[in-house]
């Protein structure tokens, strides 16, 4: 398996010579980076070309990179890129296709519905829940959230109680939004607890009973 991998990983760079960003192997499965500007050209040699045959497509997805690494490490790419997993019956292979945008003002990439229509909800729903367009789609519309529902869910920047609730006004007789009522969640764990286990120098035996260090 890992010689089909490292000749897959070789065809393709020598048949997107000049074109791929990136193009790496971990855990077993191939990845490539390909820029926006070529995104449509790639999937459709990959989908045609009979030495890689990739005519499904199992899985796309938003990714936002934000506080990438938890802080250790600098981050300094796109914020966020729209990720393809792609898999090949006749070939029996997988391939992993990742496409940064550049401006995060303006996310915008090719939608691949012409490719691979399962497509359609994929790009609707990383197009609810990231904010990403995908140029051509013939629907990109909200697909979990309302269409009140202000922001998208799956940024790492989006507030936990949202930007707006919705209720029923009597008055009204309709459903109205209005901007949230609660306070802001804090995620800090927290513990409470009237023992010492976690009091330095205290620590427990195998019958749980508190022995002191030294």
């Amino acid at each position: 398996m890992a010689d089909k991998i490292q000749a897959l990983s070789t065809y393709v760079q020598q048949r997107f010579d000049g074109i791929l960003q990136g193009c790496s192997i971990a855990r077993g499965e191939l990845t490539i980076q390909v820029p926006t500007s070529h995104l449509s050209e790639v999937c459709v040699a990959l989908r045609d070309d009979s030495e890689t045959a990739f005519e499904m497509l199992i899985d796309l997805c938003g990714v936002d990179y934000l506080d990438y690494g938890n802080g250790e490490v600098e981050y300094q790419g796109p914020r966020f890129a729209v990720v393809y997993h792609l898999l090949s019956l006749a070939n029996n292979q997988r391939i992993r296709v990742k496409c940064f945008l550049e401006n995060e003002d303006e996310l915008i990439v090719d939608s691949v519905v012409d490719i691979w229509a399962v497509a359609n909800w994929f790009e609707r729903e990383a197009f609810d829940l990231f904010g990403i367009l995908f140029e051509g789609h013939p629907d990109l519309r909200r697909l979990l959230t309302d269409y009140g529902f202000i922001g998208h869910p799956f940024r790492k920047d989006f507030p936990l109680i949202g930007n707006v609730e919705m209720r029923y006004d009597p008055e009204r007789r309709r459903v109205i939004y209005e901007p949230v009522t609660i306070d802001p969640r804090i995620t800090v764990p927290r513990v409470i607890r009237e023992d010492h286990r976690y009091m330095e120098g205290v620590v427990k035996d195998e019958t749980n009973n508190e022995v002191k260090r030294g």
